[in-house]
């Protein structure tokens, strides 16, 4: 690297140190916000096909979404380690991270997209799929599990980008690949144009060409922003020292995302035990509960960008008072949006059917979000926050006991045993995340993360 990128990267750490949360979270709520709305849009134009289409494509998509959170642990320990060599302005040792993350997320990839594209009927028989639901669902998991492998890519370079808090082109990306994903879904679900009418199939082929083409995008950003040149060497030569340091913050924090993950597809397994009203019913409610957390996930991850710097600079007291301030704003935005969307409940419902039956039970699902949602803030926030001072394995331990132990437990006890349907999977969910929030917010409080944020600086420069 030439002396002037050093400077830049320099003066670029700086100034995000004394960045606002403000600056650093809006692209990213935007960029969330381009992730949430295509998949809803999604739903929407394919529950013109029927309620079924919609809860089969649903389920496939819960599949693949476990897939993606198990590529992200590569993303967040990448991007956690680069922002801490960032804060201690190493560039070089910044761009030896990128290297080795890109390596993993290419092999990674290429071995789940093999897998999901050869042995996807087997992956839905696990969830127990309503026959009615299965030539919905399967089609779809083959076609948009086989190219898996470009999300491994896209994941890891907006990482990177993210990291050197390139927000706002990370943003732009995300906006673009979702409206040619919209775009193209229009033309190809419906056939309009002469085209055939695809369906199913058509909505996973636009996803499939819009991640092609920001796969692209990516690469061109982080070639002239970064002026990072991904070689191909890295796909067999590894950093020891450096995958270790990915690891140490990837692998926790994937386990805490794969054990919710997994335990949410086990409760959905309950739920498709309910019958295929009930299945669509929490399909649509899930995509409705998107727009409520939202707000909590973006602070979550710009928090997490500005301890990243802060630990990587020695700033543990800031960094401290940064959480705190960024969770009494998560918590006002969101209970401010979740009021705003249980009381909007019956429109939005009837912009995915006109059933009576769902519209009624989705709007009470939606109520209980009011106890949710400020509980699900808590662990997004602090945990994001745990994990950029280098204590990523406490989340993990509560989360399995949690996760499996509260939410699983009591969404059979209530949802199926008991017989209270949806209403007791949607308190279920909400015990599971009070209790994990609340330990989380204690273990913050007690500055039990600050020995992981001293050894993690120490350890910055044992290339």
């Amino acid at each position: 690297m030439s002396q002037v990128q050093t400077s830049n990267s320099d003066s670029q750490s700086h100034s995000l140190a004394s960045a606002s949360l403000f600056a650093i979270t809006w692209p990213i709520l935007v960029e969330q916000l381009s992730h949430i709305l295509p998949g809803m849009i999604d739903i929407f134009m394919i529950s013109h096909l029927g309620d079924d289409a919609a809860a089969g494509v649903s389920v496939a998509n819960q599949i693949v979404v476990f897939f993606i959170v198990l590529f992200s642990f590569i993303g967040l320990g990448c991007s956690v380690v680069i922002t801490h060599y960032l804060g201690a302005q190493d560039r070089q040792g910044a761009e030896q991270v990128a290297h080795n993350a890109l390596g993993i997320n290419v092999w990674l990839g290429l071995l789940i997209s093999i897998l999901t594209l050869f042995f996807s009927e087997q992956m839905l028989g696990l969830m127990h799929l309503p026959p009615s639901l299965l030539p919905y669902a399967r089609p779809f998991l083959a076609l948009m599990g086989g190219t898996l492998f470009l999300e491994a890519l896209n994941i890891v370079l907006a990482a990177i980008l993210r990291a050197h808090a390139h927000t706002r082109e990370v943003m732009a990306v995300a906006l673009g690949m979702n409206l040619i994903n919209i775009g193209l879904n229009s033309v190809l679900i419906f056939g309009l144009f002469g085209l055939p009418a695809l369906g199913v199939v058509g909505a996973a082929i636009s996803t499939v060409i819009s991640r092609a083409i920001a796969c692209v995008a990516y690469f061109v950003l982080t070639r002239k922003l970064l002026h990072f040149h991904a070689r191909f060497d890295s796909l067999w030569r590894f950093s020891r020292s450096m995958i270790g340091k990915i690891l140490h913050i990837g692998i926790p924090s994937a386990g805490e995302n794969l054990c919710w993950w997994t335990s949410f597809m086990v409760i959905t397994y309950f739920i498709a035990q309910m019958g295929a009203t009930p299945m669509a019913t929490f399909t649509y409610a899930m995509q409705l509960s998107m727009i409520m957390m939202i707000l909590s996930i973006s602070i979550g991850i710009g928090t997490e960008i500005l301890i990243g710097h802060m630990v990587g600079a020695g700033e543990l007291e800031r960094a401290y008072q940064q959480l705190l301030q960024s969770l009494r704003i998560g918590v006002g935005l969101t209970v401010l949006m979740s009021v705003l969307v249980v009381l909007c409940a019956r429109p939005l419902f009837q912009l995915f059917t006109a059933q009576e039956e769902i519209i009624q039970a989705g709007a009470h699902l939606l109520l209980v979000s009011l106890i949710l949602e400020p509980g699900r803030t808590f662990n997004l926030v602090v945990i994001n926050s745990l994990r950029a001072t280098g204590d990523a394995r406490f989340p993990l331990y509560a989360g399995l006991v949690s996760m499996w132990g509260v939410a699983v437990v009591f969404a059979w006890l209530l949802g199926l045993h008991w017989g209270w349907g949806l209403v007791g999977v949607w308190l279920a969910f909400a015990a599971d995340e009070w209790l994990r929030g609340l330990l989380m917010y204690h273990r913050w409080r007690k500055r039990k993360w600050v020995k992981y944020a001293l050894a993690t600086r120490a350890k910055l420069h044992q290339l």
